[in-house]
């Protein structure tokens, strides 16, 4: 099929989206012509300021609009247990949940030597410093069941095998491969009450 220039350059960038394809972008691109020249404007702009303002946070490396985000800085949460997570969407899904009072800690990707990605790629040296400062720590590394998932693991409990820090990884009830940001609430829950600890 032929789209006008305009509307091919409007489905192209709605492709650019994870998971969408030909059909959901045109459909995607359809319904944005129906919307009012108020709601485009809206919605553009609410892109840009997510682009310019949103930022990781200092400590846990979480996106925020502040320098610290919203979980470190609440008092209320307890700051020696920190879930590391790969991203921010697996964060979200503990959030989601509700039952988790501790922090987080962002890595932004997993070891992955296949990818040519190293431990100085992502955010474990930042872990370390953040560790450091804590007295009787616990880390629950909340990380997928595949090699890099693995693999990360293995590191940071290596890193941290001569300090004071207790270490924990989630329950392999988790399926292997699955990825945090689409597991349900209950088995989030379950594998993070069962998590096994490592070190």
């Amino acid at each position: 099929m032929i789209y006008p220039k305009v509307l091919e350059e409007l489905i192209n960038n709605f492709k650019k989206y994870p998971t969408i394809g030909e059909k959901s972008a045109e459909r995607l691109a359809l319904a944005t012509l129906d919307l009012t020249d108020e709601e485009v404007f809206n919605f553009s702009q609410s892109i840009l300021n997510a682009k310019k303002c949103l930022c990781p946070c200092k400590i846990c490396n979480s996106l925020t609009d502040k320098d610290i985000c919203d979980i470190c800085s609440d008092e209320n949460r307890d700051h020696n247990i920190i879930c590391v997570v790969e991203d921010y969407r697996s964060l979200l899904s503990f959030e989601k949940a509700g039952n988790f009072k501790g922090v987080y800690h962002i890595l932004n990707g997993l070891i992955s030597p296949i990818d040519d990605i190293s431990p100085e790629d992502i955010n474990i040296s930042s872990l370390v410093k953040r560790v450091d400062n804590l007295d009787n720590p616990e880390l629950i590394l909340a990380l997928k069941s595949s090699i890099e998932g693995q693999t990360t693991t293995l590191y940071i409990k290596k890193i941290f095998e001569n300090k004071n820090v207790s270490i924990s990884r989630l329950s392999y009830g988790i399926p292997m491969g699955a990825e945090i940001d689409y597991l349900d609430v209950l088995t989030l829950d379950k594998a993070l009450d069962d998590r096994k600890k490592i070190s």
